[in-house]
C-alpha cells in the first residue's frame, strides 16, 4: 500500500453483491491487479505519513487514561505473525464471519481476494497494519454484522464500476485512526487524540468501535462523492475531516462514542 512499486488491487463491479453459490444473490466481481504507477496510488495510505519537525503540544493524562493508552499501544505494537495459532484462528474467524456459507480452503487461498485482499495471502497486507487491523475487522464483523456485510458485498447505494477493495480499505482505516489520534506518542499531541482517550477510559473497546463508525462513514462519503478507485485517498481525507469535526465540536454534548452522529450509520 505504498508507492514503492508493489501491486495493488481494485475491484471491478459487474453486478450487485458477491458470488457465493446458491445461498446469496447471483453476482460476479473481477479482481484487477495493477502496478503502483496508477492503481496503487489510488489506495496508498496517505493517512500513515508523518510530518518531520512536528512540535505539537502534549496533553496530560489521568492515571486511568494513561493505563488505557498503554494497553492500546501494546495492541498496536503486535505484528501479524502467520506462525502464531492465535493469529491463524483470528484470520479463520474473520473468514467465517464474512462468508459463513463457504468453507475456507486454506489460510493461503485465492478465496481471500473475494474479501478485497491484494493476493491469496492476507498476511502480506497485515505487515503495515499489524494484528490490530485484523482485530478491528473481526470486531466489526461480530458486533455490526449487517453493516459489515453491506460494505463487504457493496449492497448499498449506486456503486462505482471500480470499487475500493474492502479488506485493504479496512487496513487503511486502522492506519488513519492511529495517526489521527496520535496513538503512538507517550501523550497525545492533538486535541482530538486527548478527547478520544476520555472515551477509551470509559470503554476499552473504544478504538474498535470508532473503527466501525469510521468504516461506515467512509463508505457514505464514497457514495456521496460518487467516488471511484482513484479517489480513495480523497475520500479518506474527507472522512477524517468529518470524524475530527464530530469528536471536537460535539465533545461537550457527548459522553460516549455511541452519541456521535455518524454512529447512527451503523446497523447490527
Amino acid at each position: 500500500m505504498d508507492d514503492r512499486g508493489g501491486s495493488f488491487v481494485a475491484v471491478r463491479r459487474i453486478s450487485q453483491g458477491l458470488e457465493r453459490g446458491n445461498t446469496c444473490h447471483s453476482t460476479s466481481a473481477e479482481v484487477v491487479a495493477g502496478s503502483a504507477a496508477w492503481l496503487g496510488r489510488g489506495l496508498s495510505c496517505v493517512c500513515a505519513q508523518r510530518r518531520e519537525n512536528d512540535a505539537r503540544p502534549s496533553f496530560d493524562l489521568t492515571p486511568a487514561q494513561e493505563e488505557c493508552l498503554q494497553k492500546l499501544q501494546s495492541r498496536i505494537d503486535v505484528a501479524y505473525d502467520s506462525s502464531i495459532p492465535e493469529h491463524q484462528e483470528a484470520l479463520r474467524a474473520l473468514w467465517n464471519a464474512s462468508f459463513p456459507e463457504e468453507e475456507l480452503r486454506g489460510l493461503i487461498s485465492e478465496q481471500w481476494k473475494d474479501m478485497g485482499w491484494q493476493g491469496k495471502d492476507p498476511s502480506t497486507d497485515f505487515r503495515g497494519g499489524g494484528f490490530i487491523s485484523l482485530e478491528n475487522l473481526l470486531f466489526f464483523a461480530k458486533n455490526f454484522p449487517k453493516s459489515f456485510q453491506d460494505l463487504l458485498r457493496k449492497q448499498e447505494g449506486d456503486r462505482s464500476v471500480w470499487e475500493y477493495p474492502f479488506a485493504v480499505a479496512g487496513v487503511n482505516i486502522t492506519f488513519m485512526l492511529i495517526q489521527m489520534l496520535d496513538l503512538e506518542s507517550v501523550k497525545p499531541r492533538t486535541l482530538v487524540g486527548a478527547n478520544f482517550l476520555k472515551f477509551l477510559a470509559e470503554n476499552e473497546s473504544a478504538f474498535d468501535l470508532l473503527y466501525c463508525i469510521t468504516f461506515k462513514l467512509m463508505d457514505q462519503q464514497w457514495l456521496n462523492m460518487r467516488a471511484s478507485y482513484m479517489d480513495f485517498n480523497t475520500v479518506m481525507k474527507s472522512t477524517r475531516r468529518q470524524l475530527e469535526k464530530e469528536l471536537l465540536e460535539l465533545l461537550e454534548d457527548i459522553t460516549r462514542l455511541e452519541d456521535l452522529p455518524s454512529y447512527g450509520l451503523l446497523t447490527r
